[in-house]
């Protein structure tokens, strides 16, 4: 007995001079080969979800799936069954274990055979770090030196997140998190008993216990590690017998995947980045890629969709479908159609009449002409060869007819509409670099992509302030700029939002929660895109339909393809808490036809140009506001007095002239270029006055 203490001793003596020793080397490495995380660092670029939930990974340059891991990213059961089969004593060692390297090198010496082990986790991570083919003595006794270096430069949670990035689980999987998307298609951070055994076992022997191809010896390595839980307290016999009847998964899943186009967009705009967040929902996201396949069939055979949903408030993109099967090559599935440019259709006509509400240049009760005209050598036709004749403004744009908008187009001004487009984030794609909007624009005559009429109408929903939308927190928050005055803006939507939903759709959640949505639909010239632009309250979605070659699809268009997408949407998102219509600005003409002005009551496409009595040359010049000057403060009488009458003086332009104060008409003479008009109170007023050949000209001032 006493010659067995003493050798023990003797034993321990040599254990600490060998730790001594390596401390030493240690040392020296530390100085000379400081600690190499090369590998560590090569992880996997990630794209995430607004809540930090995996969208999509890419494999890294060798071709591994390596996804970073953390303590705090995994089970803490699964924490708990590998301290316990692989390093109980990890969180006190140094990065050796005194204890298990006598115990070790003690029954080297007696039994003249390996019986235990002395690594650490700390030294698996130093060999993970620096992998060697061969393990020598010497290469053993460098793990235990770099295991020291590691211990002295990082906490025991980076160790152990480094073990969970790079430990090897077959394949081309490294770390925890890969190898449970693999095995179990989720996060490590929700494991069962027996899935947590399962991936504490396959790094003893990634290759011959892969589950997918050796499924009885991954089952039989899991029973081992269950059963050193049980021993070690972690788990109870119970559950540790119920995990051990768990099936061992048989094959591989894919990684995550979803919204691979916009995935591909973030990391090509900041490849340095490894981890790219975005706003995306990732339920919603998992949604809109069902609807998109379930819809696929009943597409043309080469056809597919896009589909993107913003949050209003924030213009945050919440949903992207870059197209319906990423993978669907005759449907050029890896083509981000959310991003092609595309004829918009008759999507543009709510702005060609929001623009023309602005100037006052019609009203949605003002009469206008549904019938056959020639515009210089361009001769449109309505989508359907029906006229109707006299129609209203409002009729027209929810019926989406073409002549109207051109007429009105016509006066308005091409490349007005453009430059305000292009202002508010929606740039019109002509067909010729140099060549100038022209009136085809209203019916899709210029290439617009769907996220950039996601943009525009988001504008809409927000009041007409348009602003560039943000796929993730590192994107700037844009000023907004104007798309449409407030009054304009609810003309369009107070008549996009009494647009019927299409007659085939059935729609309970529309009927249930009384939702109104705003939209409109669009067809391009040949049946080659279907559209439909919609809002709520709280949401903008848009879709589009088509053949990504162009290939005309008759008879498919934005009502009957793409509308019934878009309100299949709106019953993904939650019901808004108020309406889509907001109470009217006050500058609203809340009139009927009989109160309009003259100049409101009908659109003439081409008003008479004669100078009235010919007594001044002055009638013929551009019509403008004298009295007041635009952007002056005009100075009243205090509050407790009555208010002086404000004398409005017009130059220019032909006579008889209609005065509009906030959207109200100001009774005037037919032959005078001034009238008064009686404040009703102070702050901020528009005044705008019309001519005979429907020229306007617009002031705002401040009254105090």
């Amino acid at each position: 007995m006493r010659r067995l203490k003493r050798w023990l001793v003797r034993l321990g003596a040599g254990a600490c001079l060998l730790v001594a020793a390596l401390a030493g080397a240690a040392v020296w490495l530390n100085a000379e080969y400081p600690l190499d995380l090369s590998r560590y660092e090569d992880r996997s670029v990630l794209v995430l979800d607004r809540n930090g939930e995996l969208l999509r990974a890419f494999t890294t340059d060798d071709g591994m799936w390596r996804l970073a891991a953390t303590v705090d990213e995994v089970s803490p059961l699964y924490l708990d069954m590998l301290l316990a089969y692989e390093d109980q004593r990890f969180r006190s060692h140094p990065g050796i274990d005194p204890i298990a390297l006598t115990r070790a090198v003690g029954q080297l010496i007696w039994n003249r055979r390996v019986v235990s082990g002395a690594s650490t986790l700390t030294m698996q991570v130093a060999r993970l770090l620096e992998p060697r083919p061969e393990r020598s003595l010497t290469d053993k006794l460098l793990e235990m030196a770099r295991a020291l270096q590691l211990e002295w430069h990082y906490t025991k949670d980076e160790i152990l997140a480094i073990y969970l990035t790079l430990a090897p689980y077959g394949g081309n999987l490294e770390g925890v998190r890969a190898a449970s998307f693999a095995y179990f298609g989720r996060e490590p951070s929700v494991l069962t008993p027996g899935e947590a055994a399962l991936l504490v076992a396959l790094p003893q022997s990634p290759t011959r216990l892969r589950p997918d191809r050796a499924a009885d010896r991954a089952a039989a390595a899991r029973a081992r590690v269950l059963d050193r839980a049980v021993a070690r307290t972690v788990l109870s016999a119970e559950a540790a017998g119920e995990a051990g009847e768990q099936p061992v998964p048989q094959q591989r899943r894919g990684m995550p995947f979803h919204a691979p186009h916009l995935a591909a967009t973030v990391t090509v705009r900041a490849p340095e980045l490894q981890a790219h967040h975005t706003f995306i929902d990732a339920e919603l996201q998992r949604a809109l890629e069902d609807m998109g396949r379930r819809a696929l069939p009943a597409f043309e055979r080469h056809g597919n969709a896009a589909i993107l949903v913003v949050d209003n408030a924030t213009r945050e993109v919440i949903g992207y479908l870059g197209s319906a099967d990423f993978f669907a090559e005759d449907r050029a599935g890896q083509v981000d159609l959310a991003r092609a440019i595309r004829s918009p259709g008759s999507t543009l006509k709510p702005f060609i009449y929001g623009m023309a509400f602005e100037e006052l240049m019609v009203h949605p009760d003002t009469i206008i002409n549904d019938v056959p005209q020639r515009f210089g050598d361009y001769a449109p036709s309505n989508f359907d060869p029906v006229y109707s004749g006299e129609v209203t403004v409002r009729e027209a744009l929810i019926r989406s007819l073409n002549i109207p908008a051109v007429a009105v187009l016509d006066r308005l001004g091409p490349a007005r509409l453009g430059a305000r487009l292009r202002e508010s984030g929606g740039p019109l794609h002509l067909y010729e670099s140099d060549a100038a909007p022209g009136l085809a624009i209203a019916l899709g005559g210029a290439g617009m992509t769907l996220y950039d009429l996601v943009t525009l109408y988001t504008g809409l929903a927000n009041g007409g302030e348009a602003a560039t939308l943000r796929t993730g927190p590192e994107a700037e928050v844009a000023p907004s700029t104007l798309l449409l005055r407030p009054a304009a803006n609810w003309y369009v939507t107070e008549i996009l939002s009494s647009v019927a939903p299409p007659s085939a759709l059935v729609n309970p959640v529309y009927a249930r929660d009384g939702r109104r949505i705003a939209y409109k639909t669009g067809t391009s010239y040949g049946f080659r895109d279907a559209w439909a632009l919609g809002y709520d309250a709280d949401y903008t979605v848009g879709v589009w339909v088509g053949r990504p070659d162009g290939t005309p699809s008759p008879q498919r268009y934005g009502r009957n393809t793409a509308a019934p997408l878009l309100f299949r949407v709106f019953e993904l998102l939650p019901a808004p808490g108020r309406d889509v219509l907001p109470p009217p600005p006050s500058d609203v003409i809340d009139t009927a036809y009989d109160d309009l002005p003259p100049r409101l009551a009908h659109f003439d496409r081409r008003p008479s140009r004669m100078p009235d009595d010919g007594a001044l040359r002055l009638s013929q010049a551009d019509l403008r506001i004298d009295f007041p000057a635009d952007g002056t403060v005009v100075e009243l009488p205090p509050m407790d007095q009555a208010l002086d009458t404000l004398p409005l003086i017009a130059l220019g332009g032909q006579r008889p002239l209609t005065w509009v104060v906030n959207g109200r008409p100001v009774p005037s003479s037919p032959l005078g270029r001034s009238t008064e008009w009686h404040p009703d109170g102070i702050g901020q007023t528009r005044i705008t006055v019309i001519d005979a050949g429907g020229a306007t000209a617009t002031v705002e001032v401040w009254l105090q």
